[in-house]
């Protein structure tokens, strides 16, 4: 059973930065991705950006283009997510994903809440 660790959020104010990290608990074998959702009260979970193993090529929504930047440490199986000018409509709990592309197992991470206020 694979555990993802998430760190880094909390509450900042309106154009200020974060960077969220997620590392599995052990090691990780086989071709996966790994991305960030997030979750707003009274909303469902969105998905942020995802990132692949294999060529790190990465995909985002619409609303955190050209703010967010997902990245990853394929030694240490880690994935960052730098957020930058941050708005109060960022602010959620943020989830990590890991996702075994042959087997489709997918696992979560507990979610690290980020608060955007003034």
């Amino acid at each position: 059973q694979v555990q993802l660790v998430e760190s880094g959020g909390g509450s900042v104010q309106p154009g200020e930065s974060l960077r969220l990290s997620c590392a599995p608990s052990g090691r990780i074998f086989g071709a996966n991705s790994m991305g960030w959702y997030r979750q707003a009260p009274g909303k469902e979970r969105e998905l942020i950006a995802t990132i692949i193993e294999s060529d790190s090529s990465a995909n985002y929504a619409d609303s955190v283009k050209g703010r967010f930047t997902i990245s990853r440490d394929n030694v240490k199986n880690t994935v960052y997510l730098q957020m930058n000018s941050l708005t109060p409509e960022d602010t959620a709990v943020y989830y990590c994903n890991l996702h075994f592309l042959l087997s489709r197992d997918e696992y979560w991470g507990q979610g690290t809440q980020v608060t955007v206020s003034s």
